[in-house]
């Protein structure tokens, strides 16, 4: 249950971090550099320094290989991550103490 809490946890943020990212790229910032900065501070944090850079002239986006790059990079570990999860789920990695399971039975 906690590896499934934290698999969507980061799922949300990364794809958050994109969205601040596509924020960027109508900014100074840039895609990439709003991503990253999602990625490695909070999305939150990214948001609000993103906003605090001006809007590019006549709607122009900046993108840059960075961005690309880092949408790579985070695709593939999150597909690692995942591997990882499941493969610990269905291996039985996952660890459910006794007590809860008899206070379950006796609660149904």
């Amino acid at each position: 249950m906690t590896a499934t809490l934290i698999l969507y946890g980061l799922i949300t943020s990364s794809l958050v971090s994109v969205l601040v990212g596509l924020l960027g790229a109508r900014r100074r910032i840039g895609f990439g550099w709003a991503y990253l900065l999602s990625i490695l501070t909070t999305p939150l944090i990214g948001l609000i320094i993103t906003l605090l850079f001006d809007k590019l002239p006549y709607g122009e986006r900046k993108w840059g290989c960075l961005g690309v790059i880092l949408a790579i990079v985070a695709i593939v570990l999150l597909i690692m991550l995942a591997l990882g999860v499941f493969a610990a789920v269905l291996g039985g990695g996952t660890d459910v103490p006794r007590g809860s399971v008899a206070m379950l039975n006796i609660a149904l």
